[in-house]
């Protein structure tokens, strides 16, 4: 009778230790389900979106304020078209910044929103019109490369 209470508890153990396990691995690959009741969509688009994913929080002073529901490239502008869909609960100034920002150390890609000052306020289906690509190491290192050529020729 021992053994099988000791076989219960042990198996009850490792079925807590596999879920917290799904858990952690959906909150790491930024899995989780974000369905706010209310939410309105905005877009914008970018030059460069570097390695931004769908499912990519878009946040404003760190808090989550919505998540990236499609990416696109526009044969129109040539540019990549970010869709967003966010929480009515916050509501942003026509003349808000979006900027493609990475955080941690796994190199997290989110858009982050810095409010503007207007008084109108964003609609759904607007579209933000001050916007940042991202930042592309490749280019940095580029742009780095060919400013230390061309110093060393101007001698």
């Amino acid at each position: 009778m021992q053994r099988t209470t000791m076989d219960l508890w042990v198996g009850l153990f490792v079925i807590m230790g596999i879920i917290a396990l799904m858990i952690l691995s959906l909150k790491v690959g930024n899995l989780n389900v974000y369905s706010p009741s209310q939410s309105y969509t905005l877009s914008g688009n970018f030059e460069n979106i570097g390695g931004l994913k769908v499912r990519a929080p878009v946040k404003s002073a760190g808090v989550v304020v919505g998540r990236v529901t499609n990416i696109y490239f526009s044969t129109e502008t040539y540019d990549a078209v970010v869709i967003m869909s966010m929480d009515a609960r916050f509501q942003f100034p026509k003349d808000t910044f979006a900027s493609i920002l990475t955080s941690g150390l796994l190199g997290e890609q989110y858009i982050g929103l810095a409010a503007g000052g207007d008084e109108v306020m964003l609609k759904d289906g607007d579209k933000i019109m001050k916007t940042n690509s991202a930042m592309v190491l490749e280019e940095l290192i580029g742009r780095f490369l060919f400013n230390k050529a061309a110093e060393d020729d101007s001698f």
